[in-house]
């Protein structure tokens, strides 16, 4: 089989489901393509919303102080202010909004696979590739990523569509989830569909 057709078939649309992680105003103001990325996301949600292929949203729900992770609270605080203090109207709002079709699902860690019922709705509808766009590229998108392929899922990582505050974190988690997932471009998905 050539890996044309192989693709073809694990990316098909009835066995594919769209992950739009975190694209939410706060995380969208601070990236270093936003036009690119903005463009690219709304190409593979509209080509998805064609092809039936479910459009999933995550977002970003921090827990109170109370329960939020002493990691988390740790990490943000040490390392990503200028992330953490980005000021944009309505923050947590997402910035593409879903249609009435589409599933937005509340989620509070790196992965979209912990504390949410993502896993069982992919294989309730018998999905097993995820097409990942989303920020950060280095953070939850390549967290759920390696979640979803340690699950038995096909990854896809849409590489003009993925993106993040800090521009060489996005290239090194690129070049890591190359040597494991697939990697294909906006156009590239959209002509598999």
């Amino acid at each position: 089989m050539e890996i044309t057709n192989e693709l073809k078939e694990i990316i098909s649309p009835g066995k594919t489901a769209l992950l739009v992680w975190d694209v939410q105003n706060r995380l969208v103001s601070t990236i270093f393509n936003r036009d690119e990325f903005l463009a690219n996301t709304n190409k593979l949600i509209a080509r998805a919303r064609e092809k039936d292929v479910p459009v999933i949203f995550s977002k970003s729900t921090p827990l109170s102080d109370r329960y939020a992770s002493p990691v988390m609270k740790f990490i943000w605080r040490e390392r990503f202010k200028k992330m953490a203090q980005a000021q944009a109207p309505n923050g947590q709002d997402l910035t593409i909004p879903p249609l009435e079709n589409d599933i937005v699902i509340p989620k509070n860690t790196a992965s979209m696979f912990v504390g949410t019922n993502f896993e069982l709705i992919l294989r309730n509808a018998g999905l097993t590739t995820i097409v990942f766009t989303g920020i950060a590229t280095e953070f939850g998108v390549e967290s759920s990523a390696r979640d979803a392929s340690n699950r038995g899922f096909f990854p896809v990582i849409a590489t003009d569509a993925v993106s993040s505050f800090d521009q060489e974190g996005h290239k090194r988690s690129l070049a890591n989830m190359a040597k494991m997932m697939i990697l294909l471009s906006t156009e590239e998905i959209i002509k598999l569909w």
